[in-house]
């Protein structure tokens, strides 16, 4: 039950000692790494590989020893290489992002899913949710994590939940307003569309009765926070979470909003030099690598997010004696996550291929236009792809942008440019340019 007077769902394991935490995470460290090694065939190569037996696991620091696990592992291991448990154990499905080869696939036993909804509860009590609270959930339901995982979180804890998930804009103003959402859940560019749908139907945020936002999915500035805040009247907060290793309940900010609390009981966070792979000191800014301490059906160790963020470790005047990660800083390879999606360059590689036989130059770039992201992907013509009859072009890029969508979700802007525009094929440093933040 929810401590009121602090905001904590979980007081025992939110503000345990670090030194009993250390023990707790250790003896779960034991526990994952020989449930891994048994159950599953590509750690039990790994550690092969490296000779190393997890009997012999004796100190939390050997951790820094193991190899990571990369994205490119899990997609080579579709569907179900990576499961410990048999299928028969597993109670849900669902995918992260979808890539060029085959998607991410990951499965939850009925512990797991336990887990979650806790550790879902946690972040949104941390975020000033009660159990007589509205939420308006406008994450998105289905085969990614989002929606369902803060549904349920925010079930757990008894507030009344409105299903929205995304689109629809005119609509969720109107179910915010007669409903009386008080507790906003979604993506932070989508929180200032909202703001501007309000405006545009001439409603006031003042006579809502919204009190918090608890925002993730995308990088966003204290920019965004402070107008997300003044137009919406709200306390918005920051959230994060992946798929990979379970869903949104992995790290989230409490009223304090300095730096998300991470879960320390389920998941190790490491920063490490991106390039080097070596840990970086408290406060230096590196890739976010997670290992997970309870995940039954999908355990994960030293897990390379891509995420780019770093640990703080002063006390939080909350009470909580978790660590922290800041603000995600950007991301440590060419991934861009656009409206919550990871966008793969070697996705839209496959798609240009099967369409016009060989991989021209392209860029992605991501902007923020009018509170909305908006991915152009810009095309060099090349012979493959060329054609002199306008309509031949205009039909091309209709294909392109189709399959796109049905690919990774997206609808993108499709520009054609001549040759010598962009740059050598392949060059993965020119392949994105995520223009929100500069």
């Amino acid at each position: 039950m929810v401590d009121r007077r602090v905001n904590i769902w979980e007081p025992d394991a939110e503000c345990m000692d670090r030194e009993e935490l250390e023990l707790f995470q250790f003896e779960r460290l034991q526990a994952t790494l020989n449930r891994a090694y048994k159950n599953v065939a590509f750690y039990k190569r790994r550690f092969h590989d490296l000779g190393f037996d997890p009997e012999d696991f004796d100190d939390l620091e050997m951790l820094a020893e193991l190899p990571f696990t990369t994205i490119h592992d899990l997609m080579d291991s579709y569907p179900y290489d990576m499961f410990a448990v048999p299928l028969k154990e597993v109670v849900r499905i669902q995918t992260s992002s979808v890539s060029a080869r085959k998607p991410i696939v990951i499965g939850y036993t009925r512990s797991d899913l336990h887990i979650w909804r806790h550790l879902a509860a946690r972040i949104l009590v941390a975020g000033g949710v009660r159990e007589d609270d509205v939420v308006q959930n406008s994450f998105a339901y289905g085969l990614f994590t989002g929606g369902l995982g803060l549904h349920y979180g925010a079930e757990l804890i008894g507030a009344s939940v409105i299903p929205t998930s995304t689109g629809r804009t005119h609509q969720q103003v109107r179910i915010m307003e007669d409903y009386r959402t008080t507790v906003l859940l979604s993506t932070p560019s989508y929180a200032l569309v909202l703001a501007d749908e309000l405006e545009k139907q001439g409603r006031n945020a003042k006579r809502l009765n919204l009190r918090y936002a608890l925002l993730a999915g995308e990088p966003w500035t204290e920019e965004m926070r402070a107008q997300i805040e003044e137009r919406l009247k709200v306390v918005a907060t920051d959230n994060y979470g992946l798929s990979e290793v379970m869903g949104p309940g992995v790290a989230g900010e409490c009223l304090e909003r300095a730096g998300m609390h991470v879960a320390e009981g389920h998941f190790i966070a490491e920063v490490v030099d991106p390039k080097s792979g070596e840990r970086v000191p408290p406060g230096e800014v590196g890739e976010l690598v997670l290992t997970t301490l309870t995940r039954e059906a999908v355990p994960l160790i030293r897990y390379r997010t891509g995420d780019l963020t770093s640990l703080i470790t002063e006390p939080c005047p909350c009470g909580r004696t978790l660590n922290r990660i800041s603000r995600i800083a950007g991301r440590a390879n060419d991934t861009v996550v656009v409206r919550g999606i990871n966008v793969f360059p070697d996705q839209v590689s496959h798609l240009l291929q099967e369409i016009g036989g060989a991989e021209p130059p392209f860029m992605l770039v991501v902007s923020r236009e009018q509170n909305r992201d908006v991915l152009t992907l810009i095309i060099e013509v090349t012979e493959s792809l060329f054609s002199d009859k306008m309509s031949h072009q205009t039909a091309l890029v209709e294909e392109i942008r189709n399959r796109f969508s049905l690919l990774i979700g997206l609808n993108p802007i499709v520009k054609l440019v001549e040759r010598g525009t962009v740059g050598e094929s392949g060059d993965e440093a020119k392949r994105v340019l995520d223009k929100r933040f500069s």
